[in-house]
Parts: C-alpha cells; structure tokens; sequence
C-alpha cells in the first residue's frame, strides 16, 4: 500500500474504493491522508462525498464550508457546499452558495440540476422549471436530470410536458433502482401504464431493499392495489433499515398502508408522528389531508374537519408559492361557466359528426359525485375502454380559440375541416394513453367536462354524455375532505361557502346550456345507483345501446383487477357498491351555514333534503 507520504495516490485509492461501494474503506482511507496531510483538498472532497452518501449531512457541510474557505475560487466546492446544505433545510445559504458556483464557472448539467431540485424544495417551481430544462439541454440522456425535470413539469400541471420528458426513459443513462424507482412512481401518477409497466416488472425482480428508494417502491405498490407486496418490503425495511424511521414519507405510508387494512386508530398515530416531524405549514397537507381522512372514518368529525381547513391552508400556501395566486388550469376551467352559446349560432350548426358508436362516452358531474365508479362499470364492459381522467377536451378548446374563435358563441365558425382536424389531434392524445381495439367505444370521464358542453356537442353530436349527480351537502363534504392537486380545484375548495358557489356556477351553466343544445345525456343520482344498482346499471346499458354484460355489476373486481385507476378515490373504488357515505354530510351539518342558501336550489331542483 502506498505510504502516507504519498497523499495523491491514496486519495485516488479512496476514491475508488468509495465508487466500488466500499465508503467506510474509503472514509478510512481519506482520515489516513488527514492525518498526515491536515488540510488536503482532494482527501476533504472525497471525505465529504463519503459523508454525504452515508446521510451525515452535518459533518459533510463541516468539511465542504472548509474547502470554500481554503479555496474559494473553485466553483465544485460551493456545489458540493450547496448540495449538502440542502437536506439540512438551509435553503437560503444552500441558494447562496449555488449562485456563487455559477458565478465562478459556465453551469454543468450536475449544477442546474442540484439547483433545480433545490428550487423544488422552496416550492419555486418556475425557477426550478428553467433551471432543470437548462440540465436537460446539457445532458440529455441523464436518467436522474430527465426524472427532476419530469416531476417539477407534474407538480407544475404540465402533464404533457412531463409525459414526454420520459416516453423514452429505458433508453437513459444511469438507470439504477433509486431513479427508476422515481421514473416508475411519477409515470403511473399520470396514468402511463404502457410506459410504467416494465419498470415496475423490473422493480418487482430487483426491489430496493432500503432507504427511501424501498419507501417509493412501498407507494408504487400501494398504488397498484397490491398491499400484500407492499406491506413485506415495508417490514423488511422496518427490520434492517431503521435510519428513517422518523420520516414523514415513510409514517405516511406506514399511515396509508394501516389504513387500507383498517387499522385507522394506528395509522392516526402513524400521522401524528409524521405532522411533529413537519412543521413547515406549505407541506403539512400531504399529511393533513390522510389525517382529516382517518379522523373522518374513527367518527372525530370536529377533528377532522379542523385538519382539512388546515390542510387547505396549507395546500393554498404551497400553490401560492409554486406557480403564483392565478394558474393556468384555473384560468381556464371556471371563466367557461360565464360564456354561454348563442341561439342563433347554434342554429347554423350542421350536426354532422361521427356516428354514436364512433363517438366516446363522455361521463361528467362535479367532483366526489360518483363519476369513478360509473367509469370502472362500463370500462368492465368488453365493447368499452375507458383512460382515466385526461385533459384532452380542455386541449381541445384551446385548439379552438387558437383559431381566433370565440367560445363558445362562435362554434358555428367552425369548417368541417378544423372540426375535422380537432377530433383527430383529440384522437391521437387518446391513442398516445390506450390502443382501442376495433369495435370498442371510448368513455372519456372528467367530471368537469361538464363546463365544456358545447365542445363536446359541437365536435360530436351524437356523443352519449352522463351526468352523475349527488346530494349537493354529500358532494361538498367529500370535496373539502379530498386532496385535490388541480389548482384551480383546490382553490374552490377551501372553504365550503366557496365550495357551494363553484358547484352552483358549475350547475347553473350546464342546465341553461343544455336546454340550448339539447345533446343525447341522461341523468344519473349517486343514491339512486348505490341503493339499486343493478336496475339502474341496466337503465344505463339500454340509454347506451349496449349488449348487456354481468361484468357491469363488479366494478370494484374489474377496478382491482385493472390495478391503476388515476382519481382521488382510487382506494375506495375497489370496495363492492355500498352506500356507506351517502348522509355523510350531516356529521358536518353546523358548518353548512353559509353554504346552505346557496345550495338550496339545486336541493330542491333533485328532490333532496335537508332534514
């Protein structure tokens, strides 16, 4: 072995050992060059790589704040200062010393990654996207820079931006279990199974054993409605990785995981622990929003709603800083309910389209009032396929204002052509999510589609369209206690007056528009369906014109089957039809003052009630 006298070499000896996976060599290794050598720059750098892998981020700032003293112009210390910084929550001083990094030196990819991720931290999301596209322009076969960007894009809305960030991520660089772990995560938040399955297939053959690489792997499954794989890494991990034991990620699924086995009173615990350890308000509601869940099911009604008012004051705090009091889904969905048809344009349209069993099924309502599960009945059905909730309508009526078009009083405006050219771009979004095989009809369910009526008769005439509806309380109760990721969703429902005046615009616009277009709908009440749902089911077969298929009455089997399902209320639609939470709302009834006025209208329009 080399002498100490010889501190280069052993700092290259340590520098592989620490790349071969042996860091507490190389840590040994590293100290026999300090010893001699007090203040080595190569043998501090490696020493504070080794600390930092290990997840001693105190010491390893101790080491990377020396070497920016003695030797202050070299822009990989002030990195190495700031990536360490910011696990440690010292984001002003782990920003200061990035900056001071890019002005020493053109930016690296690696850089404007640990910048961009750092920005993500302190929710500034725009400067994060600039940043991490910069890193994707530098490297762009990075897995992890490529992964970063991804999410901040989902985080941001920008689902489409984010999906095609990682269309091609097999063929990336650096694909170790950690980040596809992440990849895997993040393409099934957005519904890309076709993309996320061979990553999972690869996870399922080599899963990550600890760290918060296993904590993601235990959510993947969670999400994939395969609990009992989920539970067993968890309590691997429980057995040989106890280093997180305090963390939020891994309580909250601790949480998760007990709550969907029932264990409501332990997976509270679990969230207690986890909000004592969270004490930044902009991200409590990750964990207020379970916890306003939990305490709903124990029966701590007062609790419960006291988490969720916190929750979405969290939620509103995080949004505010991320992408700014006004985004851009917001500026879009609810100005629809203040622009009407115009008669006598309607008059001009030729109701020329695609036939109804070339049209898709469209399925909307407000929110929580039983859209999914009416989804998961007729994806069961063999002639339908259904693709989770997409934005494909809304893209569509971009498409049409980018014409110069004024929606929707000028929808006349359209020529065959561009009407011709929005269904086939709306067409190929479909066939980018789901391959319709032939003779298999679309169900395009998003509940605020509803605002988007006149699209939806414009471009397809002959469209079946349900509308679900449900008690307006019921609806507006299981709204407020939801974490809804929607901008524009969460901001409606922060409080419940709030609540109850977007459903009542939402309402308000789609009756005075339907009595305009008059297009093939039917009505559906979410009571009605769960208290008989086999002769409701079958009213709705016949309104479609559909064989009749037995699969229609399991949707919770076809829904576990399927796996995936990318809606709020993924775990509940697995359960057998039940009509558990109808009447919720009157747990909640003295906090109803304001918004019952504004809700009696359409109480009484359906033939509720409130006693």
């Amino acid at each position: 072995m080399s002498s100490p006298t010889d501190p280069e070499a052993l700092t290259r000896l340590a520098r592989r050992q620490l790349a071969n996976g042996q860091p507490a060599a190389a840590e040994a290794t590293s100290l026999q060059v300090l010893g001699a050598y007090q203040h080595h720059p190569g043998a501090l750098e490696v020493l504070g790589e080794i600390l930092c892998s290990q997840g001693r981020h105190e010491e390893a700032v101790r080491v990377f704040n020396a070497l920016t003293l003695m030797q202050p112009t070299v822009a990989g210390h002030w990195q190495n200062l700031g990536t360490v910084l910011r696990p440690t929550r010292r984001y002003v001083q782990a920003l200061a010393a990035f900056e001071r990094a890019l002005q020493l030196g053109p930016p690296s990819a690696g850089l404007l990654y640990n910048l961009g991720v750092l920005q993500m931290d302190r929710c500034d999301y725009q400067a994060a996207y600039l940043g991490l596209r910069d890193a994707v322009s530098l490297a762009p076969t990075d897995a992890t820079i490529r992964w970063a960007f991804a999410q901040c894009c989902y985080d941001l809305v920008r689902l489409e931006e984010a999906l095609a960030s990682l269309e091609d991520w097999q063929t990336l660089e650096g694909l170790n279990v950690e980040v596809t772990v992440l990849i895997a995560l993040l393409l099934v938040m957005m519904g890309a199974m076709h993309l996320a399955v061979p990553a999972v297939e690869r996870l399922l053959a080599n899963p990550p054993q600890q760290g918060r690489s296993a904590i993601g792997f235990v959510s993947l499954l969670e999400r994939l409605h395969r609990l009992d794989e989920a539970r067993a890494i968890m309590q691997r991990l429980e057995l040989n990785d106890r280093s997180l034991d305090d963390h939020p990620e891994k309580l909250l699924m601790s949480a998760v995981l007990a709550d969907r086995a029932g264990q409501q009173e332990e997976a509270h615990e679990y969230l207690k622990l986890a909000l004592k350890n969270q004490k930044e308000l902009v991200h409590r509601h990750t964990l207020l929003f379970p916890t306003a869940k939990v305490l709903d099911t124990l029966g701590n009604y007062e609790e419960a709603f006291a988490a969720a008012e916190e929750a979405h004051r969290s939620q509103i705090e995080f949004l505010d800083l991320a992408m700014g009091k006004t985004s851009a889904e917001e500026s879009q969905i609810w100005p629809l309910t203040t622009q009407g048809c115009d008669a006598n344009d309607i008059a001009t349209w030729e109701n020329v389209g695609p036939a109804m069993e070339e049209s898709p099924i469209f399925i909307v309502g407000f929110p929580r009032s039983g859209t999914t599960l009416l989804e998961q009945v007729l994806d069961a059905h063999p002639l339908l396929k259904s693709m989770d909730e997409k934005p494909f309508l809304l893209r569509a009526h971009g498409e049409v204002t980018d014409l110069g078009i004024r929606y929707p009083a000028e929808l006349g405006q359209l020529t065959t052509q561009a009407l011709e050219d929005i269904r086939a771009h709306y067409w190929d979004r479909v066939r980018k999510q789901e391959r319709l095989l032939m003779g298999r009809r679309l169900v395009d369910k998003n509940p605020l589609n509803m605002l988007l009526l006149p699209l939806i008769r414009r471009l397809f005439p002959n469209a079946c369209i349900i509308l679900t509806i449900r008690h307006p309380c019921d609806t507006l109760i299981s709204c407020f206690l939801q974490h809804f990721r929607a901008p524009g969703l969460a901001r409606a429902c922060y409080n419940l007056p709030t609540l109850a005046n977007g459903y009542s615009r939402c309402f308000g616009f789609w009756y005075s528009q339907l009595q305009l277009l008059r297009p093939v709908s039917i009505e559906l009440q979410y009571e009605q369906l769960t208290s008989d749902f086999a002769t409701e089911i079958r009213k709705l077969s016949t309104f479609l014109q559909l064989p009749w298929h037995e699969a229609m009455l399991a949707p919770g089997e076809h829904a576990r089957a399927k796996g995936f399902i990318s809606t709020p209320s993924y775990a509940q639609v697995i359960e057998p039809v039940n009509n558990r939470s109808v009447g919720r709302w009157r747990n909640y009834e003295q906090h109803f003052g304001d918004a019952r006025p504004i809700l009696m209208p359409w109480i009484e329009r359906w033939g509720y009630s409130l006693t």
